[in-house]
């Protein structure tokens, strides 16, 4: 094989909130780009570039995505290492503009000038050093577009909070929102008010950007992706599924290429392996989800009375919360782990229905993959994430909560039934559609692939 120096058509960098739910659409997006001939420099802060082991991510397709990380001035420990979730962000911020700022300049004395910055909208910040070199600004966002024009309208003022009363809410581009579809950060006014901030500020400079890139495909969100192209430069480039479960043409990307939690795999496919055909419930909540006891108990007994056969992955720093004798109790029928590789399990015929807290990616998961959901949102952006899944892409079932914000092993245990035995034939059918979907919009010549082609040729042209 010829060693001849290809010549690349452009560099960027690539920069991500400090988040596996965050990192992996990012990363996904910098593989594309490779496949397209682009120079793509990923940069994680050095906390997340110590824990994978690698300076480099081969793509066989194109450059490899290079590692250079910058600091959120936590470099041994990350976010668990302040004092505070206020702390933190203020010094991500701090530190992290200036050590961005610091790449830039090294690069280009190491004649790799960087053409563009593509930043997680939670940084809006990085915007600042991308004009400070006169370098193309890029926003990405890693949220359901219907969640962004939320939140849009609530920076601009166009949404009064706390939510008066508790009807029905007009959004555009939305469907029909009541309080408990939007996200908890709106509905619940005052909650995490740094969080707020942050996903507030999404939108502060955004007339400001040069693209604004969505991780979603265009016949998911139509209406709001109109709405929002009005405004902006913007483009839906998903789904960011690893293309070997899509349309294949990279044929070496089977995985998000980084576990920041390591997965117990030998464990659960010895166990998937002598289940039958779409007869198992994936259970997962991610790798943020902190939920009470109390909760932790209802779903145990709810997922137990189902009668199914149930994978649950749940990080061993939450395992005490499972009732006393819990795993014991289910060996038969159910097994605990502390982490599992989510696509490779979703992916396995004998998984059946998927019961998710709803984080976007892992919805996105679930409708390329063909698995019907069980939403049992916590915060943020879930609500909005399960309304769309069970009003607008039909895929699943949104589990309801009592008042106290707890959704007891009855209902679980009734949404479960409802998905493996009930609606199953209008949910199935809705989850080979969007299937379908998904793949055409990131295969040649789909919306996505189309987007990414237009995005590649202006940064080559620019």
């Amino acid at each position: 094989m010829e060693n001849t120096k290809q010549p690349q058509k452009a560099h960027v960098l690539v920069v991500p909130f400090p988040g596996q739910g965050h990192i992996n659409p990012m990363l996904q997006f910098s593989k594309r780009l490779a496949s397209k001939g682009i120079k793509t420099t990923l940069t994680p802060t050095i906390y997340i570039a110590k824990s994978m082991h690698s300076t480099t991510i081969p793509t066989h397709h194109g450059p490899p995505i290079q590692i250079r990380p910058i600091s959120d001035g936590y470099d041994d420990g990350g976010y668990n290492q302040a004092e505070s979730t206020s702390a933190y962000l203020d010094d991500l911020k701090s530190h992290g503009q200036k050590t961005l700022a610091q790449l830039v300049e090294k690069l280009a004395q190491e004649g790799e000038p960087v053409k563009a910055i593509i930043y997680d909208g939670f940084l809006s910040w990085a915007l600042h050093v991308a004009r400070h070199f006169g370098l193309v600004g890029v926003v990405f966002f890693t949220q359901a577009c219907t969640v962004n024009s939320v939140y849009y309208h609530v920076q601009r003022g166009l949404i009064q909070l706390p939510i008066p009363g508790s009807g029905p809410m007009m959004v555009p581009g939305a469907p029909e929102l009541l309080p408990a579809d939007l996200p908890s950060l709106v509905e619940i006014y005052g909650s995490y008010p740094f969080w707020f901030d942050v996903v507030l500020n999404q939108f502060s400079n955004i007339d400001q950007v040069d693209w604004v890139l969505c991780n979603t495909f265009y016949d998911m969100e139509k209406e709001v992706v109109d709405w929002m192209a009005e405004r902006w430069k913007v483009r839906t480039i998903g789904p960011t599924v690893p293309s070997y479960y899509l349309d294949k043409r990279l044929d070496y990307d089977k995985d998000y290429s980084i576990q920041l939690l390591k997965p117990n795999t030998a464990m659960y496919e010895t166990w998937l392996a002598n289940k039958s055909k779409a007869s198992v419930i994936y259970v997962s909540f991610g790798s943020m989800a902190e939920l009470s006891n109390e909760q932790y108990e209802e779903l145990a007994w709810g997922l137990r009375n189902s009668n199914q056969n149930f994978l649950w992955a749940v990080r061993e720093s939450e395992q005490s919360k499972l009732p006393k004798g819990f795993i014991d109790d289910v060996s038969k029928r159910g097994l605990v782990v502390g982490w599992s590789s989510q696509l490779e399990v979703l992916a396995h015929e004998a998984v059946g229905c998927f019961v998710t807290h709803c984080g976007f990616n892992s919805i996105l998961e679930a409708l390329c993959l063909g698995v019907p959901v069980v939403g049992i949102p916590q915060w943020t952006d879930q609500g909005t994430n399960a309304k769309l899944v069970e009003d607008v892409w039909g895929v699943g079932i949104r589990a309801k909560k009592e008042e106290n914000g707890i959704v007891r092993r009855e209902k679980v245990e009734e949404c479960i039934r409802e998905v493996m035995e009930g609606k199953k034939k209008e949910i199935k059918k809705n989850v080979a559609k969007w299937k379908m979907l998904a793949k055409e919009a990131i295969d040649e010549g789909g919306s996505s692939d189309k987007n990414i082609e237009e995005f590649v040729a202006n940064l080559v042209e620019s």
